[in-house]
Formats: C-alpha cells, structure tokens, sequence
C-alpha cells in the first residue's frame, strides 16, 4: 500500500506539472539610445527579467529549440538595423561647406595630411611613367590608404564637434581607438585591391603581345587596339573603385567612432549606397571631380583638396546617424 499510495502521489504531481502553463518569452525591441559618450545601448532589463523567469530551473538540454531562437531575437539591436537619416541633394554640398570650416580650424593638421595625399600622388606618377601596368593596381593601393589617412582627420572633426581644440597627435593615433577592427577592414580592402591588380594584369596580357608605349602622340591612342583596352581598363577599375566606394564611405568613420565591427560597418555603408543610391553617387562624382582637379597643378592641389574631403567625409557620416544619436554624441562629456 504504501509503494502504491507513493506512486499515485508521484502520478498526481507529474500530472499537474504536465498541464501548469509555461512562460513565454516574449522579444523586447531595443531602440538606439545612447550612453553618456555616444555608444548604442539598448534597455534589456524587462528581456532579461522575462529570460529569467522562463529559463530558471530549466538546463539547456531541456530547452528547445523555440526557446532558443526567442532568445537571440531577444538581444540588443545591431548597427544593421540601425535606421539611416533620409539625405537630400543639397546635403553632399553642405558636407564640403563643414569639411573647409574644419580645415580652416586645423589647417596646420589639414596641410600634414594634404603632403601626405601629394606624395602618394607623385609616387602614382613615377610609377606610371616607368611600370604603367602597375599604375591601376597602385590607383587602388591609393583609395586603400587615403581612408586611413583620412582617420586623423575624422578624429579632429570629431573633437571640434564636441568642443575639443585640434590636437596633432591625437590624430596621429586615432587608429589606435578600435585597431583590431580597422586592421580587419584593412585586410579587406587589401584583398580588393589585389584583385583589382590581378584584374588589371588581364586586361594589360589579353591587350597587347608585348608592353604598350603611352609616350607617343596622342593619334597613336585613337587606333582600335588603344580604345579597346583603355575602354576595358576603366570599366574594370570602375567596378571595384565603386566596390570600395560602396563598402568604406561611411564605415571608417563609423569604427572609429562607434566602435563597431568591420563586417557591420561595410555593410552599413553598403546600405546607405543602394538605399539612397542617387545622393551617393552625386557625392562620388563630387569627390572624383575635385581630386581630377587637384590633380592638375602636380598634384598640388590635394594639399588643400584632400584633407577638406577628409573632413568631409565626416559629416557625410554623421548625416546619416539617427537624430538622437547626434543630438547625444554633440552633447556628450569631451573624450580624453
């Protein structure tokens, strides 16, 4: 009897466990709020008191597989669903309105960086006249190091954004603020490039039997053979300079000043080209056309032109955060 009356108790409490309702766990979106410097936090204490109450007393090999996707639908949002400002035409222009006052407020720093942009511009130079087949591989190498140039000039705009005087060394080292993102972002870059000058290397073997001399009149060009390979030529260093284009407008920026990952960030920038592909491509063809000017004079023009678009480049970034991300970052505490 007693064996018996043991096992219909344990009947009758197996029975009310098996009918007591469970606890749902229910997704709480998170809202891009903003900590007191301007990082994303998301408000997670009613998801996690939820998590609690659902997954107490319960091991994860007892969990399935409902629970588990609630529960990653339950963590904070990503850059990726972060919700990009609506840009209008005049916005490109008033980018370049801010990139000269900031110059202007740091032109010591925005003259380091503009010598630095004429270097790179004559080594590109040299580099055409004694290994033209080199000279497109070499074009990438140069948008591939021009945004990391560009870090320290981000990093000023950034501090007179917030109030900060222009500090030369601080822009010297913005890199080390999220190195190993950028460093990844870097290697990305570092791939396109070489598959550009890969690209380029086709183009030059399947153009010519042997190498072409670009020193001669300019009627030599207009043969069928020239056309042909300088028509080639721009559209294949067309698709990948619109490629990094598309990646890094706004994700270097974006690392450096929310410390996001490299993948998000070039995603993010991927967004923003072919949601509001009309402006981005008016403030490509406006930085192209003002580097094809700086150009002219040897180069000399990028002393000026560079660090301007550096700067720039900034405030196309910050257009494109959300209003209370702005609002927020402008009046958070200065970063030391």
């Amino acid at each position: 009897m007693g064996s018996v009356g043991r096992l219909s108790h344990h009947v009758l409490v197996s029975r009310r466990r098996g009918t007591r309702r469970r606890s749902v766990l229910k997704r709480h979106h998170g809202h891009w709020a903003v900590s007191s410097y301007g990082h994303q936090r998301d408000d997670r204490d009613a998801t996690q008191a939820t998590a609690s109450d659902t997954l107490v007393d319960r091991s994860p090999a007892a969990r399935s597989d409902s629970d588990l996707v609630t529960a990653e639908g339950s963590r904070a949002p990503s850059v990726l669903d972060m919700p990009l400002a609506t840009l209008s035409w005049s916005d490109p222009w008033r980018w370049l309105q801010r990139g000269w006052s900031d110059f202007l407020h740091a032109p010591a720093i925005g003259l380091f960086y503009g010598a630095c942009f004429v270097l790179m511009g004559w080594a590109l130079l040299a580099v055409f006249e004694f290994a033209p087949q080199y000279t497109l591989a070499l074009s990438a190498g140069f948008l591939l190091m021009g945004p990391f140039l560009c870090l320290g000039l981000y990093q000023v705009s950034r501090g007179l954004e917030r109030g900060e005087p222009p500090d030369f060394w601080r822009s010297l080292t913005a890199w080390r603020i999220s190195s190993a993102q950028l460093a990844i972002f870097a290697a990305i870059l570092l791939v396109l490039e070489m598959l550009w000058g890969r690209a380029a290397m086709i183009v030059f073997a399947i153009s010519f039997t042997g190498m072409p001399d670009f020193t001669g009149p300019l009627s030599s060009f207009l043969t069928e053979e020239y056309l042909t390979f300088f028509v080639t030529y721009t559209l294949v260093g067309g698709i990948f300079a619109a490629l990094i284009y598309a990646i890094s407008v706004i994700s270097m920026p974006m690392i450096l000043d929310r410390g996001v990952d490299a993948i998000s960030a070039g995603l993010a920038s991927l967004r923003l080209v072919s949601t509001q592909t009309g402006v981005m491509l008016l403030w490509a063809a406006l930085i192209s056309g003002l580097i094809l000017l700086a150009l002219l004079p040897g180069f000399l023009g990028l002393l000026v032109v560079g660090p301007v678009l550096g700067h720039a480049s900034w405030h196309a970034y910050r257009a494109v955060m959300p209003a209370e991300v702005r609002r927020a970052d402008v009046s958070s505490p200065p970063s030391t």
